[in-house]
């Protein structure tokens, strides 16, 4: 069994009740939600959350939602709570987690299908999708997460800051950013959420983090298909712009 959570929840320190940001006329966590069911890969889509009108939302438009503990950092650590709760609803064991984050209201079936296929063919633990940084701004921007990658396509390090260095690169690599669609294997997500918390997890705020500081590996894979997710309210401009001419949005959206 192959599920997805979606964490999602109202106290966002950069963009306070994000997820009900209205995105051509729909709330964020909608898009989001309603783009992952359109993926028939999973067996079940729900959305992670702390704050009761989020669940009030998700179920008023058919979405299934659980509430979570309002104490957790990360949104890893919140959907294992929710697989914890789903699994024993469900009295089955599922094979595989891909959390995908309520920012994220570009998320195609193919980014989808894309990370779970790697998560499968490359044995790894936990797959994290990236992509090409496209402008010097979104390089600078510390809402956007950069990461760099080995040779065998493990991440070496992820950051808000510019990596690698901006004065001297100069071409050679394409800057690459952070996707935030990431399948776990069930039984890693619980050994994740069991680790200890590290202070470069903290420092920089990335899930991911916690998984390479207790030196174990995240595989990293490329796509080409564009995607913003929503860090602040000016970003809702551009998703807007983007999702306008999405085929997608007729399937979902009446």
């Amino acid at each position: 069994m192959h599920i997805c959570i979606i964490p999602a929840r109202m106290g966002s320190s950069r963009f306070p009740n994000k997820p009900l940001a209205p995105i051509l006329g729909m709330p964020m966590i909608g898009h989001v939600a309603m783009r992952c069911k359109l993926e028939p890969i999973f067996d079940l889509v729900v959305v992670a959350t702390c704050d009761q009108e989020i669940f009030e939302y998700c179920t008023s438009i058919g979405i299934k939602a659980v509430m979570t503990s309002n104490t957790h950092e990360r949104a890893s650590d919140r959907i294992q709570e929710a697989l914890i709760f789903l699994e024993n609803e469900i009295n089955e064991k599922v094979v595989s987690v891909t959390m995908v984050q309520g920012d994220e209201p570009m998320v195609t079936p193919n980014m989808l299908r894309t990370a779970l296929f790697a998560l499968h063919s490359s044995n790894a633990k936990v797959v994290n999708l990236c992509s090409e940084i496209e402008s010097i701004e979104e390089f600078n921007s510390p809402n956007c997460v950069k990461v760099v990658l080995g040779k065998n396509k493990n991440a070496l390090y992820f950051s808000r800051e510019a990596i690698p260095s901006l004065s001297k690169f100069k071409g050679k690599i394409k800057p690459l950013k952070q996707v935030c669609i990431i399948p776990f294997k069930r039984d890693f997500l619980i050994e994740y959420s069991n680790l200890p918390p590290t202070p470069l997890e903290e420092i920089e705020s990335i899930d991911m983090l916690r998984v390479l500081e207790h030196e174990m590996q995240v595989y990293c894979e490329m796509i080409n298909e564009k995607s913003w997710p929503v860090d602040v309210p000016e970003d809702i401009v551009r998703v807007e712009n983007a999702l306008t001419t999405c085929p997608l949005l007729s399937r979902y959206m009446k």
